[in-house]
C-alpha cells in the first residue's frame, strides 16, 4: 500500500523502481528490529558502566563498593548481549544509531530508574531466570515501546519506521516471551521473510496491481457511479485495487481473508468511514464475479 500510494502510479510507472522501494522498506523494518533490540542492550551496558564507575570512586561508599547488580546480571539481557549472531548484524548496520544518538539511551535509562517496575525488581538482589525474563518483558512494554521521545525519533529517522513500529515491537515481545536459558544463537536473529514464497508474494502483488491499475479503476468506477471521484481518497482506491488484484490474480487466497485484511488496513490508515465504503464496493464486485463465474479461486472454502 505504501509503495503504490507513493508512486501515484499508472501502468507506465517503472516497476523496477517500485519493487526496489518495496524491498528497501521491508529491509528497513529489519533495521528497526535491530535498533530496538540494540537499544535494550545499550541501556543494559549503560547500567553496567555506571556500576563499574561507582565502584572505582576514590571516596566510594559501602553501597558503591557493594551495589545491587541485579539488573546488570539479568540473565536474559546477558544472553542477548552475548549473542554473536545478533552482535554481527548490529555491527553490520551502516551506522550505530545509539552511538550517534546516545541521548535516547539516557532517556530510556532514566525513565527505567524512575519506574516502580524497576524499583520493585531491584528490591531484592537475587532472581530466577523467569523473574529476569518477566522484568525485561515489562521494561520493554511499559518503558521502551510507549516512549514518546523515541516515537518522535523514529518518525524523523526513516519515513516507514513509524508504521513498522507496532509490528516490530510485537515481534520482539513474542521473542522475549519465548526465550529460555538454552536458547540458541539464531533465536534473536529471525529471518525477515518466512520463506521465498512469502517474499515473492509481496513483489507479485505489487507488480500485478500496477500492471492492471487502469482495469481495476474501471471496475471501481462502475460500482461508484453515484460518487464524486474526488471524494474517494487515494488510499481507498489503492486498497481496492490491491483487493481486486487478489480476487483475480491469486487463486489460493480466500475472498474473506482478502476483504478482512484490507478493511483492517483501511481502519488504520484511512478515514473513519472508509472501511464501510470499501466493504460495500468489494461486496458488489464479488457478487458480480460469482454470478458471472469470474471468481478464480481454487480449493475448498475459498469463496
Amino acid at each position: 500500500m505504501q509503495t503504490l500510494y507513493a508512486s501515484q502510479g499508472s501502468e507506465s510507472d517503472n516497476i523496477k523502481t517500485n519493487e526496489k522501494f518495496l524491498l528497501q522498506s521491508l529491509n528497513s523494518m529489519y533495521d528497526l528490529f535491530l535498533a530496538q533490540l540494540s537499544l535494550l542492550l545499550e541501556v543494559h551496558k549503560k547500567a553496567k558502566d555506571r556500576l563499574e564507575k561507582s565502584q572505582q570512586k576514590l571516596l566510594a561508599t559501602q553501597e558503591d563498593k557493594n551495589p545491587n547488580a541485579k539488573f546488570v546480571n539479568n540473565e536474559v539481557l546477558k544472553l542477548i548481549s552475548l549473542n554473536e549472531n545478533l552482535k554481527g548484524l548490529i555491527e553490520d548496520q551502516k551506522a550505530n544509531l545509539w552511538y550517534l544518538d546516545f541521548e535516547y539511551v539516557e532517556v530510556i535509562y532514566k525513565d527505567m530508574l524512575k519506574s516502580d517496575l524497576y524499583k520493585d525488581y531491584m528490591a531484592t538482589k537475587v532472581s530466577t531466570f523467569n523473574d529476569d525474563k518477566n522484568f525485561v518483558i515489562d521494561l520493554f512494554t511499559e518503558v521502551i515501546a510507549p516512549n514518546d521521545k523515541l516515537y518522535d525519533y523514529f518518525e524523523d529517522k526513516r519515513i516507514t519506521w513509524l508504521d513498522d513500529l507496532p509490528v516490530v515491537n510485537t515481534v520482539i515481545l513474542k521473542l522475549l516471551k519465548k526465550v529460555k536459558s538454552t536458547t540458541n544463537e539464531n533465536f534473536f536473529t529471525p529471518e525477515l521473510f518466512r520463506d521465498v514464497e512469502d517474499k515473492e508474494f509481496g513483489i507479485d502483488l505489487l507488480k500485478k496491481t500496477i500492471l492492471n491499475q487502469l482495469h481495476f479503476n474501471e471496475e471501481i468506477s462502475a460500482k461508484t457511479k453515484n460518487w464524486d471521484a474526488e471524494r474517494i481518497t487515494h488510499i481507498d482506491t489503492v486498497l481496492m485495487q490491491m483487493a481486486i488484484c487478489e480476487f483475480q490474480k491469486f487463486p489460493s487466497i480466500p475472498v474473506k481473508v482478502t476483504i478482512n485484511e484490507y478493511l483492517e488496513i483501511a481502519k488504520e490508515y484511512s478515514t473513519p468511514k472508509s472501511s464501510t465504503f470499501i466493504n460495500g464496493i468489494l461486496d458488489k464486485i464479488i457478487k458480480e464475479y460469482s454470478s458471472n463465474g469470474q471468481l478464480n479461486k481454487v480449493g475448498r472454502g475459498l469463496l
